[in-house]
């Protein structure tokens, strides 16, 4: 567990404390989001997502250091395990998000809404990884055919029906006309 802070316990004692985040944990993946004070959920956000990582691991020992955690309430662990877990086994870390949303009316304190991240994982290709210059590069070559292709299209409506033998030349033609400027630019990069 995370060294505690010093200095105030969110209003009461360590146990308090830790019992006041077990409550917010499991009101968390009950209800997938949930309104609270800004320190409390920056308090709470690394305990809801160690809980999630143990429920990833989705074995039995997990599940029972949760349920240690969570005070025996069976019913957020079923939600963790059988609900949570699988929707976030994709995601390596980042299972919640926290949205500041002004100050309470009765009190002025900061506001915040803490809810879980769901969301599909987006993997980056590892083409936008690699060298940008090869980007560049090739994106003059892929405009290209797009730009061609529309006028096949009209000249072709224009002509009236071709016979296959005359569009396959054409598309040679056209395939040829588009490796040709891609050609010339490699030999003046190796010059």
């Amino acid at each position: 567990m995370p060294k505690p802070t010093k200095g105030p316990r969110l209003g009461g004692g360590p146990a308090h404390e830790r019992l006041m985040l077990a409550n917010l944990a499991a009101a968390l993946y009950t209800h997938k989001s949930i309104t609270t004070t800004e320190t409390k959920a920056k308090r709470l956000r690394p305990l809801a997502e160690r809980l999630i990582t143990f429920a990833k691991r989705g074995d039995l020992h997990a599940r029972r250091r949760v349920l240690t955690v969570l005070r025996n309430n069976k019913d957020a662990v079923h939600e963790l395990f059988a609900e949570i877990a699988p929707l976030v086994a994709e995601r390596d870390g980042g299972y919640t998000r926290i949205t500041k949303i002004g100050n309470r009316k009765g009190d002025n304190a900061p506001m915040a809404v803490i809810e879980l991240v769901l969301e599909p994982v987006v993997k980056k290709s590892a083409s936008s990884k690699s060298a940008p210059a090869a980007k560049t590069e090739a994106a003059p070559v892929a405009e290209a055919p797009v730009e061609e292709a529309p006028a096949e299209e009209s000249a072709a409506d224009e002509a009236g029906a071709e016979s296959p033998e005359e569009g396959a030349a054409a598309e040679a033609d056209a395939a040829d006309a588009v490796e040709a400027p891609a050609e010339a630019d490699a030999e003046k990069k190796s010059e």
